[in-house]
């Protein structure tokens, strides 16, 4: 441990991931953008490490996050990974354009690692130029602490800051820095890089670091790492549990993408369902659907697989083969948790999946807005008033019989309406995440007006209770801008 000073405050600093040696990450220098500007930050994301707001507007602050400057005597580092992207073993990734500043102690005890993406090129950028557009920043920053309010896993965006470098993607847009926290940035491919490239002593190093840090409580097992793959297993249901209950489409799951504690990392393509699809591909790079919304269950498992081959030559493969049987039951009981709350719905009964499945079903046909449904729901006040929610001159006999049915199942003699309306609203939210708010937050943006990112950046962060002024994040997207695929470049 090593107390640091930074803009008045003191931190404790735990190399633990550069402790592990040279095998496992580089030191490098992050490259300073010019006329750095700040674009938004997370007061939410601070607090996670004990910093109080008035940290944020500090020109130490924005020097940081710019990569002008770096924690006093903890140089960054370049992490080493590989991974299978789209099904294909790429056999050395890396951190292209992302430098882990430092992982720092909170007053907990809780490790958190500070990433800056686009802090320049590193030995494992390839053909890259180590920069990250204001774009894909700005994205990231919104999404992951949107995800966050929703109370699904996820990595968290600290601050966005912005500058006059040139770079260019398909179009030539500006070069951006964004600051990430995780509780660690180890995912699927760095056990796959030691694996592959048999460097056994390594794997096991790594298996022994994750153990100790994040998975202690699998210690005392009779096999910690089996009961370390197979938490890592629930914790990755419990996580996709939440993306699909929320229409959530992460577009790239490759095994570089995955953290190791179950929690959404890497934000390139990504989307909300807004009309339900489940066929739906949001990353224009995925031409074969691997990717899909209704595919991401079964690509979690595909990755997970991939994972427990690397564990083979210490648990064996017929205890992985027993726990990779759970996953698909654990995801099941995780995702009928979030659903029955979606729906109100009190206990468990046997036929609460059926009556999910039915309205899945319609709302498939009906092309129904998604998660604004949900809301509507929430806010009923009784079951005569939702018949016409959907904006049909004559509502559906399904539909119609579906609503008579949550009713009786939601509302049970006795139970107050305004008390499942409470419980309702506070899980379905009233502002979400679509991509054409982003769209005209990032265009703003270019213009180096910020103001729309912190606003769709503070609606999204509390998005369950209105709030004066941000009725736009709460109206359906104009059908000719919904669905709109994005690509993978950032």
């Amino acid at each position: 441990m090593k107390k640091i000073e930074f803009c008045g405050q003191s931190l404790q600093s735990d190399d633990a991931f550069a402790r592990l040696g040279a095998h496992f990450s580089v030191q490098v220098q992050p490259r300073p953008l010019p006329s750095p500007r700040l674009v938004a930050a997370s007061p939410q994301a601070a607090a996670l490490l004990g910093w109080p707001q008035d940290v944020l507007d500090q020109p130490g602050f924005l020097a940081l996050v710019a990569g002008e400057t770096a924690f006093e005597g903890v140089p960054a580092r370049a992490m080493v990974y590989a991974g299978h992207q789209f099904g294909g073993y790429t056999p050395q990734l890396g951190d292209g354009r992302g430098q882990l500043l430092a992982q720092l102690r909170n007053q907990k005890g809780e490790l958190w690692d500070l990433h800056l993406k686009g802090a320049g090129i590193t030995p494992f950028s390839r053909d890259g130029d180590g920069c990250a557009v204001l774009r894909s920043s700005i994205r990231e920053f919104i999404a992951s602490e949107h995800l966050a309010a929703l109370g699904i896993a996820t990595t968290r965006a600290l601050a966005v800051v912005d500058s006059d470098m040139p770079v260019r993607r398909e179009l030539t847009e500006t070069a951006a820095t964004l600051l990430r926290l995780a509780r660690t940035h180890v995912r699927f491919g760095h056990f796959e890089y030691f694996y592959y490239t048999r460097q056994y002593k390594q794997l096991h190093q790594l298996m022994d670091y994750v153990l100790e840090q994040h998975y202690p409580q699998c210690r005392t097992a009779d096999n910690p790492l089996q009961a370390m793959f197979a938490a890592i297993s629930e914790r990755t249901a419990e996580l996709l549990a939440g993306w699909q209950a929320y229409g959530f489409c992460h577009g790239v799951m490759n095994t570089d993408n995955m953290s190791i504690l179950g929690e959404t990392l890497d934000y390139g393509p990504f989307a909300f369902l807004e009309r339900y699809q489940p066929g739906y591909v949001c990353n224009s790079s995925d031409i074969g659907g691997r990717y899909a919304f209704d595919r991401q269950v079964e690509m979690a498992e595909w990755n997970l697989t991939a994972l427990g081959q690397t564990f083979t030559g210490r648990v064996g493969l017929e205890p992985l083969r027993q726990t990779l049987e759970k996953f698909y039951p654990a995801y099941r009981k995780y995702y009928l948790q979030r659903m029955r709350a979606r729906l109100g719905l009190q206990g468990a009964e046997n036929g609460d999946e059926a009556l999910i499945e039915r309205l899945l079903k319609i709302l498939q046909g009906a092309e129904l807005d998604y998660n604004r449904f949900f809301r509507q729901l929430s806010d009923a006040e009784s079951v005569e008033q939702l018949l016409p929610l959907a904006g049909f001159c004559v509502v559906p006999a399904d539909l119609q019989k579906w609503l008579q049915d949550w009713w009786q199942r939601a509302m049970p003699a006795g139970r107050d309406n305004a008390q499942r309306q409470q419980v309702m609203q506070a899980v379905n939210p009233l502002y979400v995440l679509r991509n054409s708010l982003i769209q005209d937050a990032i265009e703003a943006a270019h213009r180096q007006d910020y103001a729309p990112v912190r606003q769709l950046h503070e609606a999204m962060s509390q998005p369950f209770v209105a709030q004066p002024g941000f009725e736009l994040y709460a109206q359906p997207t104009a059908p000719e801008r919904q669905g709109w695929p994005l690509s993978c470049s950032s």
